[in-house]
């Protein structure tokens, strides 16, 4: 399988570039090159900024992509729309996005999965 990866030096997605290169798939990155640049010799890598410059992504085709690197919604929703009609299956992976601000009051295990941003987009 041919899976872009975006993000993939850092947290999750190193892992998880690091599984599919082990399960013999083909890997391309998509990330800024400034986190361990020199990690993972033998794969793609294409330069860019989901916050701006996602030219590297277009005119591509993938099987699968993984995105590990969106931490704001537009910029997922940015992402996703112009990878549509390029890649077979779009999965965005976050644990950030799950608890968002700890320290806020209220939120904890319990509370609702996404919820916070729902409630923020209301106001």
């Amino acid at each position: 399988m041919n899976i872009l990866i975006l993000g993939g030096t850092r947290f999750m997605g190193r892992f998880l570039t690091e599984a599919a290169l082990s399960s013999g798939h083909e890997v391309t990155l998509f990330n800024r090159g400034k986190a361990n640049p020199d990690l993972f010799p033998e794969v793609e890598k294409l330069i860019g900024d989901r916050y701006g410059d996602l030219q590297a992504l277009k005119g591509r085709r993938w099987d699968a992509v993984i995105d590990t690197s969106g931490y704001l919604p537009w910029s997922v929703q940015e992402s996703a729309e112009l990878l549509a009609k390029s890649v077979g299956h779009y999965t965005f992976i976050s644990s950030a996005s799950v608890y968002i601000d700890l320290e806020s009051p209220g939120i904890n295990e319990e509370h609702a999965v996404g919820r916070l941003s729902a409630e923020s987009w209301e106001n």
